[in-house]
Parts: structure tokens; C-alpha cells; sequence
């Protein structure tokens, strides 16, 4: 399955290298939410043109990653503590709905690809290789969420997952938060090969909750309460 940011292969090559550049410097921290995006500054950086460089921009924005602001330009996506709050209670509600939704006991070829993946991952781990984290870790979930069948839910997850990635970033560079998810998805794979979904879908609303907590807690919010 093609990971959910990844950019089309029409572009252009050197347009899709900033893009996914950019997009790691805001998923990992190197860019902090509401940094601005000057047009000059990526030119000296990556080269080619205005309008290349303006292209890559629009594409952060519809990723989810960047906003146009007037008379500002481009900013990276600086989310509140209430907003961050309701982003995962709708990721809660969809991604339990998905769960619930998968026929149990999973067809072999789903517990395959989700245990290839998770190996995948925890290579990754090992090598500290945070994009492949990054990216193993979102085929995981899409692999496993496609399989409720509603094309239309799991677009929906898609888009959460991309609206939260400043929240997910910490936790997925952190090797203990890694440990402890990894170990999650091996029992999410194991659940699947049981009848019980209300489990299934419990687990994998607990799964949301460290990055929620911790993004909230690094930004001393009362909301942190409320969620």
C-alpha cells in the first residue's frame, strides 16, 4: 500500500525531494509549528525556480503540513490544544468504528503483511531510520484499517493521521514510545487472529493515546484535562 504522504510519481523529481525534505524537518521537529516558509530561503536551499518552489508549498498545504496566511505567506500548521484534542477524539471514534468492522479471524494474507511490516519496522528501529519508521509505521495502521472495507473511513483515517503528524513526530523518535507501540502492533496482529473486535478497537484507541498525552503535556495545556 502507497503511504498516505508520499508524493505522486508525476511530479517532478526535484519538486518531490523538497517536498518530502520539508516534510520531514516539520514531522520530526526541525520546523516548529507557525515557522514561516520563505520562498528565498528554499530557493537557496533546493534551487530550480519560483514557481517550483511555490508548487512544493501548495502540496505541504494540501498535505496538511503547511497554511497560507495573508500577507504572511506560508507557515507551518500550528494546531492549538483544543483543536489537537478534538483531531484525536475523531481519530478515537473512526479508527474504533474501523476496528469494529474488520471480519475476524483475519484473512492469512492481512496477519502476513502486517507482521512483514512490523519486521519492517523494528528494523528500521534498530537503525534508527526515522523516516522509515515514519513510513512503516503508517502502512501498518492503513494496511490494517483497510480492512473494515469502507473506502470512504478509511479515507477519513488518512486524513487525521496526516492533521496529527506534528503530534505523532516525538513519540516516533523516541525509542521507549517505539518499543511500546511495536509491541502493540504485535498484539493488534495476534487480536486479529481471534473473534473479539470490542478488544481489537479498544487497543487500538489506547494506541492513540501517548503522543495525544505527551503533545499536550510538552505544551503545559489545560486541555491535557479535557482529554
Amino acid at each position: 500500500m502507497t503511504l498516505a504522504l508520499a508524493v505522486p510519481p508525476d511530479d517532478a523529481t526535484g519538486e518531490s525531494d523538497m517536498v518530502l525534505a520539508l516534510q520531514d524537518d516539520i514531522i520530526f521537529g526541525r520546523l516548529a509549528p507557525g515557522s514561516r516558509l520563505v520562498e528565498d530561503t528554499l530557493l537557496a536551499r533546493f534551487g530550480g525556480s519560483r514557481h517550483f518552489v511555490r508548487q512544493a508549498l501548495d502540496r505541504l498545504e494540501r498535505l496538511g503540513l503547511a497554511v497560507r496566511e495573508r500577507n504572511k505567506g506560508f507557515t507551518v500548521r500550528s494546531l492549538t490544544p483544543e483543536q489537537v484534542v478534538q483531531i484525536y477524539q475523531v481519530r478515537e471514534l473512526v479508527q474504533r468504528q474501523a476496528a469494529l468492522l474488520i471480519p475476524l479471524p483475519a484473512p492469512a494474507a492481512l496477519v502476513a503483511d502486517l507482521t512483514a511490516i512490523n519486521a519492517e519496522l523494528a528494523a528500521c528501529m534498530a537503525a534508527r531510520d526515522l523516516r522509515g519508521v515514519h513510513d512503516a509505521n503508517d502502512r501498518f495502521h492503513l494496511r490494517l484499517y483497510a480492512a473494515c472495507g469502507n473506502a470512504y473511513l478509511l479515507e477519513t483515517i488518512r486524513h487525521y493521521m496526516r492533521l496529527s503528524l506534528p503530534m505523532r513526530a516525538k513519540t516516533l523518535a523516541d525509542a521507549d514510545s517505539l518499543r511500546v507501540s511495536h509491541g502493540q502492533h504485535g498484539l493488534m496482529i495476534e487480536l486479529l487472529q481471534g473473534r473479539d473486535n470490542w478488544l481489537l478497537a479498544q487497543l487500538c484507541v489506547d494506541h492513540l493515546q501517548p503522543s495525544k498525552r505527551d503533545y499536550l503535556a510538552r505544551n503545559d495545556a489545560p486541555a491535557a484535562r479535557i482529554a
